[in-house]
């Protein structure tokens, strides 16, 4: 199989568009939403998250039609109002679910696994993998994964705009074990992220967007080409190591269901093969999220238009749903 050419930094400034979106919220809030959550409890402060939807719904337009271009496409239908209010509420819960993961009251939810002999076998082979997700669901879950096995070390690699979110939201909540986190971006991430997955530990990071400094491959997912960052896969083929895909979707109530599935592995990868092998793990990325996309459509939050071509002109809408026969 034959791969386009990857499209340079120069080329794809558009894909960072979601970077550019003011900050809704502030540390304020935020502060003020983790204090009452943990007091008045999950079901009790959940009805905030109505008031914070319902504002979403009706004054971020730009989200509505990238909500309603990414449904037309999961659905395979025109999506209703209900569909995009349901989106916008997986991602508050997602969000909100949060402040409890971090806190480690693990037991207000009720998570099931698929792949956890995959991550056996890691672990059981010295773990020192890295964990390939996207801004789907929660990937916090991975830390309450961790937490049911004595020395699962666990690190997250995330650009520094997020890394300074995350350091934000942590400052506000302070948890008892904050996560640790490495600001991608740095001249001694890679450093760090090798040292820790030679220490056997486990490396999350999210590889669904571009941050306009590095090459995207184009990929097919959803009935368009996307553009997709090489760089975290990148570096898992630099640093020679397993990939697996990781999604904690959320599914209703109280229940998350955990996916795990191998990706790729570069350990024994020649270095004439490392470019292939990198564009057919992210050609495999994007159908593993597809396929994830069409079962659990409303946990899907990049609010931006996923599909727009890296040279500023939009990629072709989603057709209208066909009727179906039988």
């Amino acid at each position: 199989m034959s791969y386009p050419p990857q499209l340079t930094a120069h080329s794809h400034e558009a894909m960072a568009e979601w970077r550019r979106r003011p900050e809704r919220g502030s540390l304020a809030a935020l502060r003020t939403m983790a204090f009452l959550s943990l007091r008045l409890g999950r079901p009790l402060s959940r009805a905030f998250l109505y008031l914070i939807g319902a504002y979403f719904f009706l004054f971020a337009p730009r989200e509505r039609l990238a909500m309603r271009d990414y449904l037309r496409r999961a659905l395979g239908r025109e999506p209703r109002a209900a569909d995009r209010f349901r989106q916008i509420m997986t991602f508050a819960t997602s969000i909100h679910d949060r402040i409890y993961l971090l806190a480690e009251r693990y037991q207000l939810f009720d998570v099931s696994v698929s792949g956890e002999p995959l991550m056996e076998q890691v672990v059981a082979e010295g773990g020192g993998a890295i964990m390939m997700g996207a801004h789907m669901g929660s990937f916090e879950l991975l830390r309450w994964v961790g937490e049911r096995r004595a020395g699962f070390g666990l690190a997250l690699a995330m650009y520094e705009d997020n890394a300074r979110k995350v350091n934000a939201m942590l400052e506000a909540l302070a948890p008892r074990h904050p996560p640790e986190i490495i600001a991608v971006g740095r001249l001694d991430a890679m450093l760090k992220i090798r040292a820790r997955l030679d220490q056997h530990a486990l490396v999350g990071m999210l590889a669904d967007r571009s941050f306009g400094a590095e090459g995207v491959l184009p990929v097919t997912f959803l009935g368009a080409t996307a553009y997709l960052p090489t760089g975290p896969m990148r570096a898992a083929a630099m640093l020679r190591r397993r990939v697996v895909f990781m999604l904690g979707l959320y599914r209703g109530g109280n229940r998350y269901h955990v996916v795990f599935e191998p990706l790729a592995d570069f350990s024994s990868t020649a270095p004439g093969q490392r470019q292939a092998a990198i564009e057919a793990a992210i050609t495999r990325y994007a159908a593993l999220l597809e396929q994830h996309c069409r079962s659990d459509p409303y946990n899907w939050f990049n609010f931006f238009d996923f599909w727009r071509s890296p040279v500023g002109t939009r990629a072709q809408p989603a057709p209208p749903p066909q009727p179906q026969c039988g």
